[in-house]
């Protein structure tokens, strides 16, 4: 990963599924030589069959193509969807896969968090949207709001070189032995400047919110922030008041209408602490919020997988690409701005007497855990995260070929976003096949 600005970059905002998707799918469609995926969630829906086939595709044209799932995200893909994949090639891993024990998952923490797309080692993708239907405005009211970039320059070089290494089981090195991971140097292709920082669990624990910190530390008029699961440092959140203190105008986008009523809890215990300081706080109640997003005075913005809870910023593998382009950023801005205007209202001020009451518990339980949690981080579980390929099970029946082939065809042919294609800045209608994969989809927050 780079640890500077590297100039010449070109990035493209995707909004929902109805951008992402489709530019996904083309992109793999026009791979010559590779294809690398990497994704928190895959589902077996018609988000992920589509995925599936243009992977498939690829393969048989000979292009090389990886694809990384998390253990825990993509659990439960069955070997009929495993196995279309591998016998045409696709090599598919799997991120600290376990066994369930009597009904119980025993990998919830340090989870492979991110969502990746590299292809050709020119063209990448990088954001907070999965390869489910619930990023599709068709899927009902629990459909998900969301964000990605295209990115195009020799920033993708750094993608490329960060997943190549992904892909390789873990190992002890020698000095001397160190390898370098051959990646294209793609041309200049625009005039933003870009770093791609990650998180993990060796030598980048806290880059993401380091980024965070200083971007909001050198603001002088405008922050926007809005984060699907917010419950930062203690030191993000001084960031914050001290912005707001010096006449900064400090806005979060949270969730009021969550996917996990604890997100929304949890948030909602630090509103007192951040309104005291002017920090104005806006509940997105149009869906559920999963994006992941800055803007910082039309000058710096990020993009990623990384939340602002303690799961992403002190335990999961997180992907952020940071922007300074007042062209890109001043797009993202508006976006939100005019979510601000459309589909966001503020909480109203709690009662003196509760106010008292939650000031209180910030104070004795919340500050401290916010202080503490990273150190806390060492006590839970903790393990060398695991590459396992996926294949189908050796019991299982191979496919027909012409029959495979058939139904590879059909799958193809049910586009997932015909029936909420349109602008995706638009409001999609609310209907369609939420009712079938809703309890699944909302087991699992990304």
């Amino acid at each position: 990963m780079s640890v500077r600005w590297i100039p010449g970059n070109d990035f493209k905002l995707l909004e929902n599924g109805e951008a992402f998707f489709p530019r996904v799918i083309e992109a793999i469609g026009e791979a010559r030589d590779e294809v690398l995926v990497e994704t928190f969630i895959l589902f077996d829906d018609k988000v992920g069959q589509a995925l599936r086939q243009a992977l498939i595709d690829a393969a048989r044209r000979g292009v090389r193509v990886n694809l990384l799932v998390d253990g825990f995200g993509s659990e439960g893909l069955s070997d009929a969807f495993i196995g279309g994949m591998t016998d045409a090639g696709v090599v598919i891993q799997a991120f600290d896969p376990r066994a369930r024990v009597l009904g119980l998952r025993t990998n919830v923490f340090r989870r492979m968090h991110r969502k990746i797309v590299v292809v050709d080692g020119r063209l990448a993708f990088v954001g907070g949207i999965n390869y489910s239907a619930d990023h599709l405005g068709d899927f009902g009211p629990q459909a998900k709001q969301d964000y990605a970039v295209e990115v195009r320059g020799p920033i993708v070089g750094e993608i490329h070189r960060f997943a190549l290494r992904a892909l390789e089981p873990p190992r002890r090195r020698r000095w001397w032995s160190k390898r370098s991971h051959a990646a294209a140097n793609p041309p200049r292709a625009g005039s933003a400047e870009a770093m791609f920082v990650v998180r993990d669990n060796h030598r980048h624990h806290t880059d993401i919110e380091r980024h965070y910190r200083a971007a909001i530390r050198l603001a002088r008029r405008d922050v926007i922030i809005a984060n699907a699961y917010f419950f930062p440092g203690y030191r993000l959140l001084r960031e914050l008041r001290n912005a707001a203190r010096r006449g900064v105008r400090v806005r979060l986008i949270l969730q009021g209408e969550p996917d996990m009523p604890i997100a929304k809890l949890a948030a909602g215990m630090l509103y007192d602490y951040l309104t005291a300081a002017g920090v104005q706080i806006h509940e997105y109640c149009e869906r559920p919020l999963h994006g992941k997003v800055a803007s910082v005075d039309d000058t710096w913005a990020t993009v990623g997988s990384s939340n602002l809870d303690p799961l992403s910023l002190s335990l999961n593998l997180e992907a952020n690409v940071m922007i300074r382009d007042r062209e890109f950023a001043g797009v993202l801005n508006e976006r939100l701005e005019w979510l601000i205007a459309h589909h966001c209202h503020q909480p109203e001020p709690a009662p003196p007497g509760s106010r008292k009451l939650r000031r209180l518990f910030f104070g004795v339980f919340v500050y401290h855990f916010l202080r503490r949690f990273p150190s806390w981080t060492g006590w839970l579980p903790a393990h060398k995260p695991r590459l396992q390929p996926l294949r189908p099970k050796a019991s299982a029946e191979p496919a027909d070929p012409v029959i495979q082939a058939d139904a590879d065809a059909s799958a193809a042919s049910e586009t997932p976003y015909a029936e909420s294609a349109g602008r995706p800045h638009e409001k999609q209608s609310m209907q369609g096949d939420g009712s079938m994969d809703g309890g699944r989809h909302a087991q699992r927050t990304a």
